[in-house]
């Protein structure tokens, strides 16, 4: 069992950046593989970036590719992500979510174990 907390949504403008974080309880942070997955309204759930156990290997979103990066903090057991040059179609709740199943950097969805809450991003044009 583990508990996933996102922080850092907001309202930004076209352009602008924010940094989300993922806070997960647990003493075994580093058994997950991580993942960023975001839903707009009236939206499918989209696969945005993900990372392996340690941190070595990540895949983005050709959507995001070049503008965020997904990180990792095990000794904090954090992830985060930084978005950069945000655009109003990157407006969504955003949700981290953890992989206990392979410990691999999944592109789906359905591969992940635990989720988050959500925290909202609002890009405004």
């Amino acid at each position: 069992q583990v508990q996933l907390v996102e922080s850092g949504g907001g309202l930004v403008q076209a352009g602008g950046w924010l940094k989300l974080s993922c806070a997960a309880s647990g003493r075994t942070f580093s058994n997950y593989a991580m993942g960023w997955f975001r839903q707009g309204p009236g939206k499918e759930r989209e696969f945005v970036a993900s990372i392996s156990r340690l941190g070595r290997w990540t895949k983005y979103a050709d959507s995001v590719s070049g503008r965020f990066w997904i990180d990792r903090v095990n000794a904090e057991n954090t992830v985060y992500l930084q978005m950069n040059s945000l655009k109003p179609e990157d407006t969504a709740d955003y949700f981290c979510a953890a992989d206990a199943a392979t410990g691999t950097p999944s592109v789906r969805w359905i591969d992940y174990d635990y989720w988050g809450q959500g925290t909202q991003v609002t890009v405004s044009s």
